[in-house]
């Protein structure tokens, strides 16, 4: 049988790994899984926040019994989240505890209904609220838009302990540990900035003004919705999630490029090649037909620069590339230096292409030259191209 994990007095977690789920959301890879936590307070009066993902449901209820016998009744349900990850088993809860309340915002209310048709039972709390449980008094925050417009942050202000629902959330499952002390987190912090790049990311200036209300608290620990609890350093998450949300980037170079028969690539390598022989030492490259997106999209939002290349595809770009541009646009980034190269043999297209993401899809800083070179790229045109990684490199290393 599963057993729940103390994480502070009166405290469990009840949360379960999935590793069996390829896409998060259907779109962004999982190759070490993704955790989904959820927690009881065992108080007076008890109180579960947040449920999980229907398909780790087993695993959920058995830590669940592990505390509360199934013959006891469970006071209230928390809902800081209602994206079906964290809410996919609320129907089931309440076929199993039937009196329970469920406490949510405003935005909650409407979801609950829309989602599963439960408009009965309902506490309806505002930002300030506070939900007495006995020893434990918990209260509320709204951050909406961190990342759906109901999500709200729970706060036990007797044990100090944010549980702050997808924000300080990563990817990966957890292996064997569930603290921050208890594994190694070099990977869970690269997995966390792929899970802020690509899930919450978009939503920086909302995220800014959620951790502006997280900085009022007095923390001992943050449970998040995914990934590890920080109880070593809680306040080492919410620097990272400040650094990222305020687009701040260390100094590097991605790129990515599309090519059909290598001359694309060979174009990049000699600007990869510049660059480093210019000093910048973190140059990344990746082949947007081959590097899962979510990756790419991660090592953009750390490093300062970034340099696209495409082959002209039916007069357009390259298709990967195009939909890397397209998700680029829709993450909204600042503070970042853009080169751009292209090549064509019958008809022109993706450098235009190109160009029009540069004036429109973010806060991009364009370092000349944009190289657009015919066929195969010839020395006079290998040079412009390290002449691009120069120039981008220097803009890198300046800031």
């Amino acid at each position: 049988m599963q057993k729940a994990i103390n994480v502070a007095k009166d405290i469990f977690w009840i949360g379960g790994n999935d590793r069996e789920t390829d896409l998060f959301e259907g779109l962004w890879t999982l190759p070490c899984g993704v955790a989904y936590n959820a927690y009881l307070i065992n108080d007076v009066k008890t109180a579960i926040i947040d449920t999980i993902k229907s398909n780790s449901l087993s695993d959920y209820i058995e830590r669940l019994s592990s505390i509360i016998p199934t013959s006891k009744q469970i006071d209230y349900l928390i809902v800081n989240h209602m994206e079906p990850d964290h809410s996919g088993s609320i129907r089931m809860l309440r076929h199993l505890y039937p009196d329970m309340k469920i406490v949510g915002n405003k935005k909650t209310m409407e979801m609950l209904n829309a989602f599963y048709g439960i408009t009965e039972n309902l506490i309806e709390v505002k930002e300030g609220d506070i939900l007495d449980l006995g020893t434990h008094k918990l209260t509320f925050a709204m951050i909406p838009m961190v990342h759906w417009p109901e999500s709200m942050v729970t706060y036990d202000m007797t044990e100090k302990v944010l549980f702050s629902t997808d924000a300080f959330g990563g990817f990966s499952a957890l292996e064997g540990g569930i603290f921050d002390d208890e594994l190694n987190m070099a990977h869970y912090e690269d997995e966390t900035l792929r899970y802020f790049a690509n899930i919450v990311g978009r939503y920086s200036a909302p995220t800014q003004k959620a951790i502006a209300k997280v900085r009022s608290l007095d923390l001992k620990i943050i449970c998040p919705s995914h990934g590890p609890i920080h109880r070593t350093n809680p306040w080492h998450i919410v620097d990272m999630y400040d650094k990222w949300s305020k687009h701040e980037t260390e100094e590097g170079i991605v790129i990515v490029y599309g090519s059909m028969y290598g001359n694309t690539k060979f174009m990049t390598d000699a600007i990869a090649r510049a660059a480093c022989e210019r000093g910048v030492q973190n140059v990344i490259v990746h082949d947007a037909s081959r590097s899962n997106i979510s990756f790419i999209v991660r090592d953009i939002w750390r490093y300062r620069g970034l340099i696209i290349g495409s082959c002209t595809y039916n007069t357009e770009l390259y298709p990967p590339v195009a939909h890397l541009c397209r998700t680029l646009s829709n993450k909204m980034m600042k503070n970042r230096v853009l080169g751009i190269c292209g090549s064509y043999s019958w008809s022109k297209g993706a450098l235009a292409e190109l160009q029009v993401f540069a004036e429109r899809g973010g806060d991009w800083e364009l370092v000349e030259p944009a190289v657009e070179v015919k066929s195969c790229p010839t020395e006079a045109d290998l040079e412009m191209c390290r002449l691009l990684g120069r120039n981008v490199a220097d803009a890198v290393m300046k800031r």
